[in-house]
């Protein structure tokens, strides 16, 4: 693997906030939290004064900040604003890659060299940025972002004016000493975070200290990753080699296109070319440069780096960023589009893709996905949730609701002890709103619980509460599972005790009783 490049970053704080105050969604200087599959994914600073934070879901940030606005996560639109920033930083240094919307990254040798200085390129580059930014340069793309977000909260002028942009010099070679005392945390790896806080090893330093093979042996591909990183060194080169010219497609309009709708109707099927190219050869594109040329000889150029192998998709999504936030812009282009081209700039061996459950490779799953957050997006988060097994006592309590695009982790975990859980089967039919009824002996008087948890009298009738004269004779019980929650907090415990009951005509029901009143949680089959 390759090591550190020296590289400056450009990041803007808060870029999904700031976009949406640029598009008008958001009213500027209002506590604001963007969210992405029902969770706080930026939040601006009046809203962090607050309390509110990433990873909050919804009704936690709202409770913390009653005033809050809450916007749902654009990514279209949050790529079309950053694109005025790209220009900016791209007249300073040739060859800048767009990491994702809100941070880019640039060898810092050739600024270095032209301008005479890193400090003097990056005086320049906070200077030439029209939105508030931090720039920082350090060995690495790793190092240099971390050193740009551990820079102090940026602060407005004493005038209330726009924020002022800051800057960080990680000195050459000295990546490793930076990176040593930051927290694990700093990775954005958090299965592995916990799983080295639980070892002891809460710095980067602590675990870069560790023997490579050990790592890789105890941690796989991912974990010697992150062991790189945490040794300031990079994953791989800021700069790529050169791509074959076979594997650049490209498409030539007839006449020139001046549409973005048009463009990317055009740019599907070119990205769809271009994936199949590279899959027939085995390859997958990390790095991917857009090239866009106008009947005036107008060109931007624009690499993409993805995380992983890029999908037709994704590709297509990418022109379409690139060609609306260039023909939208007030200083675009003065003539249609002639040509646009792919150009490969980094490719990995990529064997192929795996398939789906009923066959294909994953396609229909992914346009699921996307109409399922666009859902979301039009009704919140919590309007589509997928049910994942829980820990609890009650039927209810044992099935959890997570919006979709969470992590299917319920937040009681289903495999710790339950005192008080009802034994198996469970039951098929869970109510939502409990059904109340009356249990009574063969004599008719009512059956109740005593505080040690036994019955006074054994069931024979059961009926609906509010239809004393129809019963229904009670055949089979079993129970009662006595449970006294929560009782350190007098404002939420509760005593209650459940029962299973079999009535004549064979159907069999969970019931509870609390404070004397009976109800029926489940129905068994």
């Amino acid at each position: 693997m390759p090591g550190a490049v020296r590289t400056i970053v450009v990041w803007c704080p808060d870029w999904p906030v700031t976009a949406a105050v640029l598009a008008g969604t958001a009213p500027a200087g209002a506590p604001v939290a963007v969210l992405a599959a029902g969770q706080v994914m930026a939040s601006s600073a009046a809203a962090r004064s607050e309390g509110v934070r990433r990873g909050l879901r919804r009704r936690e940030a709202q409770s913390r900040c009653p005033d809050l606005v809450v916007l749902s996560h654009d990514p279209d639109t949050e790529a079309r604003l950053f694109e005025p920033v790209v220009r900016a930083v791209e007249a300073c240094c040739a060859g800048i890659e767009v990491l994702r919307p809100g941070l880019v990254a640039t060898a810092a040798r050739g600024p270095a060299r032209y301008y005479g200085g890193e400090t003097v390129v990056l005086d320049r580059l906070r200077a030439a940025c029209p939105v508030p930014c931090v720039v920082a340069v350090a060995d690495g793309v790793f190092a240099a972002t971390l050193a740009a977000q551990c820079l102090p909260p940026l602060r407005r002028s004493a005038d209330s004016g726009p924020v002022q942009s800051a800057h960080a010099v990680v000195p050459a070679g000295g990546s490793a000493d930076f990176l040593a005392p930051q927290p694990i945390d700093a990775l954005g790896r958090p299965e592995l975070a916990v799983l080295l806080h639980r070892l002891g090893l809460s710095t980067l330093g602590a675990f870069g200290a560790l023997s490579t093979r050990d790592v890789s042996t105890r941690f796989g591909a991912d974990g010697a990753l992150a062991h790189r990183l945490a040794r300031g060194l990079d994953a791989r080169p800021l700069a790529a080699r050169r791509p074959p010219p076979e594997l650049t497609v490209g498409t030539v309009f007839d006449p020139p296109v001046d549409r973005v709708d048009t463009a990317a109707f055009a740019a599907r099927a070119l990205a769809t070319r271009f994936h199949e190219l590279l899959t027939a050869r085995g390859l997958g594109c990390l790095r991917l440069a857009i090239v866009a040329r106008t009947e005036h000889g107008q060109e931007l150029i624009r690499c993409w780096r993805h995380e992983g192998a890029l999908s037709a998709t994704a590709v297509a999504d990418r022109v379409r960023w690139q060609l609306d936030g260039w023909l939208t812009a007030a200083s675009g282009p003065t003539a249609g589009i002639t040509e646009l081209r792919l150009i490969p700039d980094q490719v990995i061996p990529h064997a192929g893709q795996q398939l789906g459950l009923w066959g294909g490779t994953g396609d229909a799953d992914d346009r699921a996905d996307r109409a399922l957050v666009r859902v979301q997006g039009m009704l919140g988060p919590d309007a589509v949730c997928t049910a994942v097994p829980a820990g609890g006592r009650g039927a209810a309590d044992q099935l959890q609701l997570v919006p979709w695009g969470e992590p299917r982790v319920a937040d009681r975990d289903p495999d710790h002890p339950w005192p008080g859980r009802i034994p198996a089967p469970s039951p098929a039919t869970v109510l939502t709103a409990a059904v109340a009824v009356h249990v009574s002996d063969a004599a008719g008087t009512p059956v109740t619980v005593d505080g040690r948890g036994v019955l006074t009298t054994p069931p024979a009738r059961l009926g609906l509460a509010d239809r004393v004269e129809e019963v229904a004779a009670v055949t089979a019980w079993a129970g009662p599972w006595p449970v006294d929650e929560r009782w350190w907090d007098a404002a939420t415990a509760g005593r209650r005790a459940r029962f299973q009951v079999v009535t004549a005509d064979g159907t069999a029901r969970l019931l509870a009783i609390s404070g004397g009143r009976w109800w029926v949680e489940a129905v068994y089959d």
